[in-house]
């Protein structure tokens, strides 16, 4: 047969064809994936469905290393963040075909100015989800336990933050004690959300041992943050039943978790001297008051102790008069003691009612609080149930019973349970 053309051969036809018609440069917005950055740096653009589940358009490419030492610092310094997989860029491209590696886009410059505005808006998409859930200060209206002693600590074991924080707080100048565990987590890369809801998933299962938890890392390139711009993580922290503390080491940044957790402070040794202050007002209170109790003690002692001597001196007196007389005297002596000592009891009596007073109202005080904690942690529990989640309009995927949390979990052939408010959908992936 006449036209007939080898694999080479078509594949340099097409090659040719798109250096003659394509031949511009084109800017281009996708979505990065399977990046992997080396001397040069290769990944994937991708294009995803309104849905976001499916893959309207892919193609491979690369920036190579003279580009690559141009472009990076340039979008870095820009946008504070690194190029990373799941992230939206503008990218000015040209179009290659290699007859054995075939389509792909060679990437010589990105706009940042467009990966902000798309950062800021997931940010500002969070936040709106948020508070129409009805839970973005959810955190933030928790009372901090007056007796702020026992810290859960959310953080990397061998991060150089979680070590400030324990010297910090362990150092302190008024010998204050504190109890801490870590609920280890990854506190940077694809992992932070995944491991930061288990961290708190083990917390929650033994709340009662702990008065808040503190999140933090320490500095390291800002482009780690994005795994705690989350809505999953953001909807755990939010609606936690503890005070939740974050210290995530940027004070350029703030995460979505900083803005709705109950304090945000800059650093991880600013979460341990927040703790540490809060502490010390307490023991200055306590302090205060006991000084307050001693001084009005000692007062009335040394009133009730003059009026003895006054007493006392009266008797010498008697001596020096008649027996009529030291009968009169002893008679109004003994009447005036004996008025003493009512009003003595009954400026006990008073103080005993003053004091019933105020310890019935301090614990009406303290039963109306612990109401109102226990309503609010009902209404937390309430509105963290996965039956309101999944009336939210969420669903839960399962195989053979265990929830997918990553696509790489499935594959083809697989029967998928599906969950949703108000029944169950089975499928099987094609």
């Amino acid at each position: 047969m006449n036209n007939t053309l080898t694999l080479y051969e078509l594949n340099n036809l097409v090659r040719q064809a798109l250096e003659l018609t394509m031949y511009d440069q084109f800017w281009v917005c996708a979505e990065i994936s399977d990046l992997r950055d080396s001397h040069h740096c290769y990944m994937e653009l991708v294009q995803k469905d309104e849905s976001g589940n499916s893959l309207k358009a892919k193609a491979r490419a690369q920036i190579w290393a003279n580009k690559w030492a141009v472009i990076r610092p340039k979008f870095e310094r820009a946008t504070r963040q690194a190029l990373s997989n799941g992230m939206q860029v503008l990218v000015k491209v040209e179009i290659t075909f290699h007859e054995l590696y075939g389509f792909s886009l060679n990437i010589v410059d990105i706009d940042p100015t467009y990966t902000l505005g798309d950062i800021a808006k997931r940010k500002e998409d969070i936040l709106r989800q948020l508070k129409e859930e009805g839970v973005d200060n959810m955190n933030k209206e928790l009372p901090l336990p007056r007796n702020l002693q026992r810290i859960a600590v959310i953080s990397s074991a061998s991060a150089a933050g979680y070590g400030d924080f324990c010297n910090q707080l362990n150092s302190n100048k008024r010998c204050l004690a504190f109890k801490t565990k870590l609920f280890s987590a990854t506190m940077q890369g694809e992992d932070v959300e995944r491991t930061i809801i288990d961290a708190l998933n083990r917390i929650a299962a033994e709340l009662d041992d702990w008065d808040a938890v503190v999140i933090i890392r320490g500095g390291g390139a800002t482009s780690d943050l994005s795994g705690f711009d989350k809505l999953l993580l953001a909807e755990y922290v939010a609606q936690f039943p503890l005070p939740v503390i974050t210290g995530i080491g940027h004070e350029r940044d703030d995460t979505v978790i900083d803005l709705i957790s109950h304090t945000r402070v800059k650093t991880p040794t600013a979460a341990a001297e927040f703790l540490i202050h809060h502490q010390e007002e307490e023991l200055d209170m306590v302090e205060d008051f006991s000084a307050r109790l001693t001084n009005v003690a000692c007062a009335m002692l040394d009133s009730e102790s003059a009026r003895l001597k006054l007493m006392t001196s009266k008797l010498p007196l008697l001596f020096a008069t008649s027996k009529a007389n030291a009968n009169l005297r002893i008679s109004r002596i003994s009447a005036d003691m004996a008025r003493a000592s009512i009003q003595m009891i009954e400026r006990a009596r008073n103080a005993t009612t003053i004091l019933e007073g105020t310890l019935k109202m301090t614990s009406l005080i303290a039963v109306d609080k612990e109401k109102q904690r226990i309503e609010l942690a009902h209404n937390k529990i309430e509105s963290a149930s996965p039956e309101r989640i999944l009336r939210l309009g969420f669903s839960i995927a399962r195989i053979n019973g265990k929830a997918i949390q990553s696509t790489d979990e499935v594959k083809e052939g697989d029967e998928i349970e599906t969950t949703l408010a108000n029944g169950i959908i089975k499928s099987k992936v094609l």
